[in-house]
């Protein structure tokens, strides 16, 4: 046996060594743009479109999209979608624009919130640049409680985007064409080497068409933050000044958290995000536990759920987020909260459910990045997987919320479904047309860390 190969088992215990293939390839790089290239640069061309839901998402979204610097207050249109491609003359929205500096430039970023607008309707819209404008776009508000909605969430995408998240985003879309939104858990991006915006370039290319053919909205993760004074008694987290630019997500969030947590509502369904970082290093627990109270009591849904990107219980050996427990988690078991969708650990897991069906806690990964699980998790938790990039379809109909988590290729790896009798909410797993548990067969990553199994 080859000395490396040797290496890796006492690394592993149980773990089969990397392959002769393995132990010659390369890691690839977090982004494909080679040294020296500028691939990402803004330009007068609008560029990294995205829509994402009002606080009512019946009656408007909100749009945000990036220039080069010579674009200083450009419009959004939009019409009525209709069959000709004369659809009248479109209303105009004014944008908001800020600058930001980054490896590629000087750029603006720009953000139109569009109100007023019709329930279930499809609208036709564009956004401008210098002397140019984007693709129309379409997208339809929500109908009103009642109608069936298929929405997708996403762990963390973070590393390697373009490269191996744009087959999940792709697979997603082929398995719920008729989603409306998106949900994502934070680390969209890794950031802190150098290449943030490349990273957020990747991203939005990772993503193709779904940010502007779906409402998304999207949870800050740790990779959001940087670490400001880093190795020195100042020490701190920082929003990187990508987040508060990229998306135009409500400005409803909790006190301190203000940019970072929101809430909305999408036909039957009210959806809160809260910002895990800041209330575990920030100190917002608290904060965000009042105002998350607030909005969960004030819910007239059938349905609710919470995104957030560090998991209540961590499937991964040596985390343990005791302050989301200590305040946020009494908040979500009182108001029975029925999904908890998050990411940051990298690998798949359902909570086994307790002495109530919900809320059922799922975390789960879309990214390159794979870690281990803990022993703990393997107890606690079914199904699990590690190694697995997923993607995840929500359908709610009427009392009915189907679940159903599947792998980058489609294949159906968890499914559940809850039903609401009108007086209370069951539970019902669908094992039918799973396939096996996945584990991790590597020995340790192509960098040679045994406690990841891909990096």
């Amino acid at each position: 046996m080859p000395l490396r190969a040797l290496f890796g088992l006492l690394l592993c215990a149980g773990c089969a060594p990397l392959s002769a293939q393995d132990a010659t390839r390369a890691p690839e790089p977090n982004t494909r743009v080679p040294a020296g290239v500028v691939r990402y640069a803004p330009s007068v061309f609008p560029d990294r479109i995205v829509l994402s839901p009002a606080q009512d998402a019946a009656h408007g979204f909100a749009v945000a999209w990036r220039t080069d610097a010579t674009v200083a207050a450009p419009v959004l249109e939009i019409v009525t979608a209709g069959d000709s491609p004369d659809m009248g003359t479109p209303r105009q929205v004014r944008a908001s624009s800020r600058e930001l500096r980054t490896e590629n430039g000087i750029a603006r970023h720009h953000r139109a919130d569009v109100d007023g607008l019709l329930a279930d309707t499809l609208y036709a819209w564009r956004v401008q640049g210098g002397g140019t404008w984007s693709a129309w776009h379409h997208a339809r508000t929500a109908p009103a409680p009642g109608a069936p909605l298929a929405l997708l969430y996403f762990g963390d995408t973070q590393n390697k985007n373009v490269s191996l998240t744009t087959r999940v985003v792709r697979e997603a879309m082929r398995h719920a064409p008729d989603a409306r939104l998106a949900l994502f858990a934070g680390d969209l991006v890794s950031g802190g080497d150098g290449e943030d915006d490349n990273e957020w370039g990747e991203w939005f290319e990772a993503n193709e068409s779904l940010p502007t053919s779906m409402a998304v909205a999207p949870a800050p993760g740790n990779h959001e933050y940087f670490e400001e004074f880093e190795d020195t008694p100042r020490e701190r987290r920082v929003l990187g000044a990508h987040w508060p630019l990229q998306f135009a997500l409500p400005g409803n969030g909790a006190p301190g958290a203000e940019r970072t947590s929101y809430w909305f509502d999408y036909q039957d369904v009210r959806v809160a995000v809260i910002d895990g970082t800041s209330a575990l290093d920030l100190g917002t627990a608290q904060a965000q536990a009042r105002w998350l109270d607030g909005v969960l009591a004030a819910s007239p849904h059938r349905w609710n759920i919470v995104v957030t990107h560090q998991p209540f219980y961590s499937p991964r050996a040596g985390r343990d987020n005791a302050l989301l427990r200590k305040h946020l988690l009494p908040v979500i078991r009182r108001h029975a909260v029925d999904l908890v969708l998050q990411g940051h650990d990298h690998v798949y897991g359902r909570r086994l459910p307790g002495e109530a069906p919900t809320p059922v806690f799922v975390v789960s990964v879309a990214g390159a990045k794979q870690y281990r699980l803990s022993e703990q998790a393997q107890r606690t938790m079914r199904p699990v997987a590690e190694d697995t990039q997923l993607f995840q379809v929500v359908r709610i109909d009427g009392a009915h919320l189907r679940y159903e988590a599947r792998t980058a290729t489609g294949r159906l790896y968890d499914a559940f479904e809850l039903r609401d009798d009108g007086s209370a909410k069951s539970l019902v797993d669908l094992p039918e047309g799973r396939i096996d548990e996945r584990r991790c067969e590597r020995a340790k990553t192509l960098k040679g860390r045994a406690d990841r199994c891909w990096e």
